[in-house]
């Protein structure tokens, strides 16, 4: 069995990560982890990859949640928390996710063989995947939760 975080420990994580700078600043990661992979910058790729793991916590709560990154955090934990839904499956936003998986593996690959073009045109398409699902999220989110304020 796992072990669980203090539900204080949960809500003050959460509430930190969904300041709109937190999300904004991770829309990087994924470009600066490819120009990492294609020019072989190792302390980069591990410098990303550690600011991946504390950038949750990095900044205040913010003050509301009238922020469109805000509510894409506070959507993807209703999502997966309160709605009990997974992220990789072939119902509608997941499939994106799913779709997700082998073009950023992809870009991955065509970085690591340096063919620039491809690794940037998957990046792009699978960045633009990750927005296009999260937006479906914050819709959803937004039609539940908001409409009862």
């Amino acid at each position: 069995m796992a072990p669980t975080l203090p539900d204080d420990f949960e809500e003050r994580f959460w509430r930190r990560h969904s300041n709109p700078k937190s999300g904004w600043s991770r829309t990087v990661l994924l470009p600066a982890l490819l120009f990492a992979v294609y020019h072989r910058k190792w302390r980069l790729a591990g410098s990303a990859l550690l600011f991946t793991v504390v950038n949750p916590v990095l900044f205040s709560p913010p003050e509301n949640d009238d922020a469109w990154m805000t509510r894409v955090v506070l959507a993807e934990r209703w999502w997966t928390r309160e709605r009990k839904a997974g992220v990789f499956d072939l119902t509608h936003p997941n499939w994106l996710n799913l779709l997700n998986v082998p073009v950023s593996v992809y870009a991955f690959v065509a970085a690591y063989r340096r063919r620039p073009l491809r690794a940037g045109l998957a990046g792009a398409v699978s960045m633009g995947l990750k927005f296009w699902y999260v937006g479906a999220l914050v819709r959803r989110y937004d039609a539940a939760v908001r409409q009862e304020d």
